[in-house]
């Protein structure tokens, strides 16, 4: 599970916060109106959340702010070491969406930003069959994160970022595995979820999908 893109992970852990405040000009798009996003996952999220990919604790701090318990899930040990500084009491543990000690409290949100597409699709339907496990009836997943509504846009987005120079955007959405809106959506029905999506920005969507089955 994206534990392929570690060492990316670790080498972007300094300036992420940077690039998430429209620093880089490559990701401005990608992370328009960030801040909106993270308080749509909040907004939409209730009880104790589990967060996957918590990266540098940004969410994971208005998860708090807002009275939530939160138990963290990231791979990155520099990622880690940010997150615990900004919020010294917070729990960040060593997984990914496959790999992570299972929580000792009962879960009622599951939430992640800019994470999901590191899983392969097969990969993410593994994530999903859990999150059943993880979740009563009622219990939610409440994903912001890349994805597009065909083949050809995301083609589109490649073809324009070429076209303005911004080669690391145009590597990281051949590289990495952002689905379909219309595969996510399979993926979930099939695990006995319904859901909604909202689009954020020209990349990132709001997924929220309600489990139906405990």
């Amino acid at each position: 599970m994206g534990r392929e893109f570690l060492e990316i992970f670790e080498e972007w852990a300094e300036d992420y916060d940077k690039t998430v405040t429209g620093m880089d000009p490559e990701y401005i798009e990608v992370f328009r109106d960030y801040q909106s996003i993270l308080q749509a996952v909040t907004d939409n999220s209730f009880g104790n959340i589990l967060e996957f990919g918590v990266g540098t604790g940004n969410l994971t701090e208005k998860l708090v702010d807002n009275g939530h318990r939160v138990i963290g899930i990231e791979p990155s040990i520099a990622m880690r070491e940010i997150t615990k500084v900004k919020l010294p009491e917070a729990i960040v543990l060593d997984g990914d969406f496959l790999h992570y000690p299972k929580p000792d409290i009962p879960i009622n949100t599951i939430v992640s930003t800019y994470a999901f597409h590191h899983l392969t699709d097969a990969e993410k339907e593994l994530a999903v069959k859990q999150f059943s496990t993880l979740l009563n009836t009622g219990g939610k997943v409440v994903f912001a994160d890349t994805m597009f509504e065909s083949a050809q846009a995301m083609q589109r987005k490649i073809d324009e970022a070429v076209e303005v120079g911004y080669t690391n955007l145009a590597e990281d959405l051949r590289r990495e595995y952002y689905p379909l809106t219309q595969t996510i959506e399979k993926i979930f029905v099939e695990n006995n979820f319904t859901i909604n999506f909202k689009q954020m920005n020209e990349f990132v969507w709001l997924i929220i999908a309600n489990y139906i089955k405990g």
